[in-house]
């Protein structure tokens, strides 16, 4: 299997650093481990249109984190850590938009 680079966007990193302590630990440890596996089987495929990468999420009890994996580059960039509720995905085209301008 191929080695992905990830990319966490510094509104993501900033979040994960603001998480309560057990689950920072978790979720840095899943990111790091999309690495080696994208689509881990606890994760989500999200549908979104116009969008040509995969979007995923995978979920740490409330809280979710977003993120789309690049075949052509292996690459997975890691949009967004939330927590649901109140994290509706209302935001999925805004971060979106902004990775498609960044490419």
């Amino acid at each position: 299997m191929s080695h992905y680079t990830i990319y966490v966007i510094p509104d993501a990193w900033d979040a994960i650093r603001d998480l309560p302590g057990h689950v920072r630990q978790r979720v840095r440890r899943a990111i790091g481990a999309l690495a080696d596996d994208p689509r881990p089987h606890p994760s989500k495929e999200l549908n979104v249109s116009g969008f040509e990468r995969e979007l995923r999420r995978l979920r740490f009890g409330h809280w979710r984190v977003v993120y789309a994996i690049t075949e052509g580059d292996n690459a997975v960039d890691v949009l967004a850590v939330r927590k649901r509720p109140p994290y509706d995905y209302g935001d999925l085209g805004k971060l979106i938009e902004e990775i498609q301008r960044k490419a």
